[in-house]
């Protein structure tokens, strides 16, 4: 596979008639005022970020944006999973209606996929549908939750359950902001690539073990392929089945465990792409006890997963009954159906299905995979 130069930016198109739109990836984006000539006219753009993200960014957006908007405000959420709730939701409201903003005010998410999900859930809410534009600027949110309108918040008893589906005007997916990522938010995004190889395209994966190393050390080039791949396969993917009622569900490959480990520590304690990471391998290893693929195809999945830097050992859970606690936590996952819980597995290399597995079986690797 060829990379892209980060100096051509490209675009990937969502396919999803009146409602479709691109992601445009390349370097220095963010600042360019060209950038948002195809957003519908308002008089009021409201950035929605956080107080890590905001310091770093956000007066080079608002110069952008007040080539094209008379008002450019910012409203500055606090940081971290936590705060992905309905008071910090809230702000958003109150920014909103403080300034009198209108039906045709556009709201632009600056930040990581906590940023993104509460801005684009309080874009569907307000005045029942604005516009918003996803400023994605971690690697996870770059290429998996600022695409295919998934939007939300946290319940205490479940990850994402109160939210909706609304797409953004437009994806932004600029480079240079992954230079300032911390490490672990980097391998946090390199689970969601990492994700697109087994479901998808194992030629995906052979050049992610071939160039996980440049891409940890952030070379714009490889990145760009990276990002531009992932989001081919998602907007193939969400092209096909916006909500999530059939062939979607392939994208939380990993997540059914992931999200339990997230929800059973509390949130902010793993990140969301650390949560994956693990989870995959546990999908992995069920998938390979369900008879699905090789032990060979599990260690491989593991081996990379830990060469990202992201945790291949979960955590326990309840020091009483920790696979008890596992399942209780994924009895509320969005996949469950009457009670009963429906995992992503791998499906031979390259191939995802979500199906059911017996409790017993699934305890197994609950505790083969704490041990």
């Amino acid at each position: 596979m060829q990379t892209s130069s980060p100096l051509e930016p490209v675009q990937v198109q969502i396919h999803l008639a009146e409602r479709s739109y691109s992601i445009s990836i390349g370097a220095g984006l963010l600042g360019n005022v060209s950038t948002y000539q195809q957003l519908p006219p308002a008089n009021t753009a409201l950035i929605v970020s956080n107080t890590k993200v905001a310091p770093l960014y956000a007066a080079q957006l608002q110069e952008a944006l007040q080539a094209r908007y008379s008002n450019v405000l910012l409203t500055t959420l606090p940081d971290g999973e936590t705060y992905k709730d309905w008071p910090t939701l809230q702000l958003i409201f109150d920014a909103l209606l403080s300034h009198g903003c209108d039906r045709k005010t556009v709201l632009f998410a600056l930040g990581g996929g906590v940023v993104g999900d509460m801005t684009g859930f309080a874009a569907a809410s307000y005045m029942r549908g604005v516009p918003f534009v996803q400023v994605p600027t971690t690697l996870l949110a770059q290429v998996d939750s600022s695409v295919g309108g998934k939007t939300a918040i946290n319940h205490p008893l479940g990850k994402n359950m109160i939210g909706a589906f609304y797409q953004p005007q437009l994806v932004i997916c600029d480079l240079d902001v992954l230079q300032t990522l911390p490490t672990r938010e980097l391998s946090a995004g390199l689970a969601e690539i990492i994700k697109y190889g087994p479901i998808a395209d194992m030629n995906f994966l052979d050049w992610i073990e071939t160039s996980l190393d440049v891409l940890l050390a952030r070379e714009p080039a490889a990145l760009a392929h990276a990002i531009q791949r992932s989001c081919e396969i998602k907007a193939w993917v969400v092209g096909q089945d916006e909500r999530e009622t059939g062939i979607r569900a392939i994208l939380n490959f990993g997540h059914t465990f992931g999200h339990a480990i997230e929800s059973g520590l509390g949130y902010g304690q793993w990140l969301h792409g650390e949560g994956v990471g693990c989870g995959m391998v546990m999908a992995a290893h069920l998938s390979q006890r369900l008879g699905l693929v090789e032990k060979s195809f599990v260690e491989r999945l593991r081996q990379l997963v830990a060469r990202a830097g992201l945790p291949v050992k979960a955590p326990i859970l309840s020091a009483q009954d920790n696979a008890g606690r596992y399942l209780e936590l994924m009895r509320v996952d969005k996949k469950s159906e009457a009670g009963e819980i429906r995992f992503v597995l791998i499906d031979g290399p390259g191939r995802a299905v979500v199906r059911a597995a017996p409790d017993a079986l699934v305890r197994e690797v609950i505790d083969a995979c704490c041990a």
